[in-house]
């Protein structure tokens, strides 16, 4: 069964202290979480109360409780709603997570399954998914299977990568403000 703790310790050198950028569509995040989007998050009130202390930002980094915050709200909002302990497959379980926490687990998980999908083999090796972003038991066996069968996950892998680059650029085509963002991105793939 795949680790929590080594897919988060991966993914969080990719997501920074804290930030505060106009241009950013999250807005206010802290360890890329975004404001924006999680506004009642625990964190958030800790954070508040480091601001008005010296050292900030650097501070909340070495707060404990607030690091604590920020691991719970990643394997809550993340890893648990792609059933994450099981995965069978480390690498699969570090690129779902990652990709989840960086566009959503919805497509984190359409991109696992319209891989599958693209590597069986027009259904010799398993049938078709459901390209609906839920990861459940069905998702879960022809994993399974894909991975029997090809005993790698490498070019599974790649098809989720291909996936996400191509989202990256379409979001930089739609509005040229986000390719600011591109060698970060970039980085994930």
């Amino acid at each position: 069964m795949a680790n929590f703790t080594q897919a988060y310790n991966l993914t969080s050198a990719h997501e920074g202290g804290y930030v505060n950028d106009a241009i950013d569509r999250g807005g206010e995040t802290y360890r890329g979480i975004s404001r924006v989007h999680h506004p009642s998050w625990d964190g958030w009130t800790k954070i508040e109360a480091l601001k008005r202390k010296s050292g900030f930002p650097g501070s909340l980094d070495s707060d404990r409780s607030l690091q604590t915050k920020v691991k719970s709200f990643y394997k809550k909002k993340y890893w648990d709603k792609f059933l994450g302990d099981a995965i069978t497959e480390q690498q699969v379980a570090e690129e779902l997570y990652d990709t989840g926490v960086n566009m959503g687990v919805r497509r984190s998980v359409r991109f696992l399954q319209n891989g599958l999908n693209l590597l069986n083999r027009n259904q010799k090796n398993y049938g078709d998914l459901v390209v609906d972003g839920w990861l459940g038991q069905g998702t879960l066996n022809i994993l399974s299977q894909y991975l029997q069968q090809d005993n790698n996950p490498t070019v599974l892998l790649k098809m989720i990568n291909i996936q996400q680059g191509a989202r990256y650029i379409d979001i930089m085509e739609n509005d040229s403000t986000q390719e600011r963002f591109a060698r970060g991105w970039l980085k994930r793939v």
